[in-house]
């Protein structure tokens, strides 16, 4: 989507001030949430897509409680480029309770990766959509698997349906776990008989994990009822490999601000089966970035 330079200029609005839990469902023991951002409040790259209103950790954590997560995976911001240090001290600051995902350059040395590892990464961000100083991450793709392969770290993808279908058969290749943002930024208009969509659930088949996360960008009107024939075709493809996020603070966003326990109340739609809805939330991504489970009750 293009914007328009009164977008880029003025600040995107913020969250909603007043996040809560799902009412429809109890957030399990160990709930991940594994896609929002902190924001700084300076040292934007220039070839930004939007200006964001800084989002601070102690915010973020307030989310966290609010709604009942246990765990959070900070994903760094396409703002901030290929400076990760707004992250990384949120991340040193909670080594139990959080883990980020980087984005880094091709040509990252071994020290920044040895810093990004000790501070709780477990993976890289490779965002198509949103520049933020990597250039042409797809060209570069066999250095940045052969970076995961070596940290036991997995690829994250941000890319629309078009470059997915064209990516699909390298994607299938890689030796390397990787996650498929945002429901793989699936357009509804398309249908789920289209090939675009039928390149992702190909994927999600081959061993591809996906974040049920975007839904207020990617459908008009809540409770986005046209989403859930592709997110009920997803967890019948591949219900391991599906996790949930907030995607707090919703930057790149100017419609109504979502409350995040309306975004959690979707999966009582989308996975009506509780085993199956804790796994989203909780077992799923526990696996994916390496928190415990919390204690069995005795």
């Amino acid at each position: 989507m293009e914007l328009s330079e009164d977008r880029f200029h003025t600040p995107c609005p913020p969250p909603d001030p007043r996040p809560r839990r799902p009412r429809r469902f109890t957030v399990p023991a160990g709930g991940v949430d594994t896609h929002a951002h902190v924001i700084g409040t300076e040292n934007y790259v220039d070839d930004r897509r939007y200006t964001p209103t800084p989002a601070s950790a102690d915010e973020y954590l307030a989310m966290l409680r609010a709604t009942g997560m246990t765990h959070g995976v900070l994903i760094q911001t396409s703002v901030h480029g290929t400076d990760n240090s707004v992250m990384l001290d949120v991340l040193t600051e909670h080594p139990d309770m959080l883990r980020g995902i980087a984005v880094v350059p091709a040509n990252v040395t071994d020290r920044t990766l040895a810093t990004l590892k000790a501070s709780g990464c477990v993976g890289i961000r490779l965002n198509i959509i949103g520049g933020g100083g990597i250039g042409d991450g797809l060209a570069q793709l066999d250095r940045y698997e052969a970076i995961c392969r070596e940290l036991d770290w997995h690829i994250q993808f941000l890319v629309t349906p078009a470059q997915l279908l064209a990516t699909a058969p390298r994607l299938r290749e890689l030796t390397v776990p990787y996650v498929l943002d945002h429901l793989g930024d699936v357009d509804v208009t398309d249908g789920t008989a289209s090939p675009r969509w039928a390149a992702m659930l190909d994927l999600m088949r081959s061993g591809a994990w996906t974040k049920l996360s975007g839904a207020f960008r990617l459908a008009t009107t809540y409770p986005f009822a046209e989403l859930r024939p592709f997110v009920r075709e997803l967890l019948d493809v591949a219900p391991e490999r599906c996790v949930w996020g907030s995607d707090w603070p919703h930057v790149a966003f100017w419609g109504t601000m979502p409350n995040v326990g309306d975004l959690l109340d979707l999966l009582a739609d989308w996975a009506p089966d509780s085993a199956q809805r804790d796994a989203v939330l909780a077992g799923n991504p526990q696996r994916l970035y390496g928190f415990p489970p919390p204690p069995a009750v005795p």
